[in-house]
């Protein structure tokens, strides 16, 4: 093995490491033979220089290798889709069901909220009994059995990746994006996955508020899943307003349930799941195209097949059985629903997505550091969309609160949330297409 500070030195000095000596790096992450020291100095070498195409690739397959692969014998393609996060995205819900019943096994490994957005697991948690931990045998069950789980990373899947990342944390590092694609990919490629569409979010609501700076996670992340052989197309979506008008993981559980119901209930939410539903279709050779992909999804939705499979999906991972028909008696409630009203009248033409975030963390419904718990009944419903004419005194969304104090909170955050104009225009929800 490469010794880690001649590793370094080399990335200090913009030279490109070989993949082997990024292997040999990574071993020692898992083994303890790098140290703190090293593994900070070279995360700064990495933010600093970069790794080029060659090393993210080598680094992402060390990472993935660091732990448990899985691998699948299954009678149709293994599929997944991966968000970089925003406000009000559900998607996972939707998709992972609709692409299951299109024939494609759909084994979802998430994780939870951390900083303003909100976490899949965090969301499926709202739901009575839902698991999302399962030892390796019992998840390969699930898959199998229903086509799709959503479950938490067990602690043998990219053990290198934990240990770099906590570092990165701590370190000033973490906006680097050879090391996020690392991250991301190490996770996602050790699902086994045939194919993998992703979605990358622009806007407020998102980690990243300019086009460019997705535009580069986008390629990086398709270049280097490509590379190591998986096969991988990215979306650019608009995360300037949440897809559906909730925000709160009981909420927004609710919200999918409606779109289940109906998929005209929340447009968005549904445009944005069959354009990645039809992208992952296309990759995985089960449409033609990304259009006929489309097509499939929206077809499922519409017939009752998608909810269907959601509906055995929760009762496998521990939900109640009739969830699907009785979802509404089953989610929790929060004791107190308060309006935020509007101080002015105008048009809403932005809506800071971060606040609506941070509102919910206040709230109790996110997370300021990791181990805070969750009330998954408060949050925000009936948020006013891009383009709603409001007068004074009309409601701009509600506060879903356990007590005064998380409303006062909630009301502070959400002061400056809201822009109101004379007019305004809603952005497209896909950007563009990378591959």
């Amino acid at each position: 093995m490469t010794a880690p500070a001649r590793l370094i030195a080399a990335l200090r000095d913009g030279r490109v490491p070989e993949g082997e000596a990024l292997s040999g790096f990574v071993r020692g992450l898992v083994d303890g033979s790098v140290t703190d020291a090293q593994a900070g100095a070279f995360a700064m070498a990495v933010c600093l220089k970069g790794l080029g195409r060659a090393g993210r690739v080598a680094l992402t397959e060390a990472m993935r290798d660091s732990g448990r692969v899985m691998d699948w014998a299954l009678p149709g393609p293994v599929v997944d889709k991966h968000s970089t996060g925003g406000i009000g995205d559900a998607v996972s819900l939707l998709l992972a069901p609709a692409l299951a019943a299109c024939g494609a096994y759909v084994p979802m490994i998430s994780g939870r909220g951390l900083g303003h957005a909100g976490g899949t697991l965090d969301k499926l948690e709202a739901i009575p009994g839902f698991r999302t931990q399962f030892d390796p045998a019992e998840f390969r069950q699930l898959v199998s059995a229903q086509g799709a789980a959503i479950v938490a990373a067990s602690v043998d899947v990219a053990p290198a990746d934990r240990r770099l990342y906590a570092i990165r944390d701590v370190t000033g590092t973490v906006e680097s994006i050879d090391l996020i694609t690392a991250s991301i990919l190490s996770k996602k490629l050790a699902a086994g996955l045939d194919a993998l569409v992703l979605d990358v979010k622009v806007g407020s609501g998102a980690f990243f508020a300019g086009m460019e700076d997705a535009r580069a996670l986008a390629r990086a992340l398709c270049d280097t899943a490509n590379g190591a052989g998986c096969k991988t197309a990215a979306l650019i979506t608009e995360m300037s307003q949440p897809l559906i008008p909730a925000a709160g993981n009981a909420l927004e559980v609710a919200a999918v349930m409606e779109n289940f119901a109906d998929p005209k209930a929340h447009p968005a939410l549904t445009e944005v799941t069959v354009a990645l539903g039809g992208e992952a279709l296309a990759l995985a050779g089960l449409a033609v195209d990304a259009n006929a992909g489309g097509a499939m999804i929206q077809g499922v939705l519409a017939d009752g097949r998608a909810g269907e499979r959601w509906g055995e999906m929760v009762a496998a991972q521990g939900g109640p059985s009739d969830f699907l028909s009785n979802w509404r008696d089953q989610l929790p409630v929060a004791r107190l629903v308060r309006p935020f009203v509007a101080r002015e009248a105008g048009i809403v033409a932005a809506i800071d997505g971060r606040a609506l975030g941070y509102a919910v963390i206040g709230l109790g419904g996110g997370r300021r550091i990791e181990t805070d718990r969750i009330d998954p009944a408060v949050g925000l419903s009936a948020i006013a969309r891009i383009g709603d004419s409001v007068a004074v005194g009309d409601p701009i969304c509600l506060i879903h609160a356990a007590d005064e104090a998380g409303l006062a909170a909630a009301e502070a955050e959400l002061a400056g949330a809201f822009t109101l104009a004379e007019t305004a225009v809603a952005p497209p929800l896909v950007h563009e297409r990378i591959a």
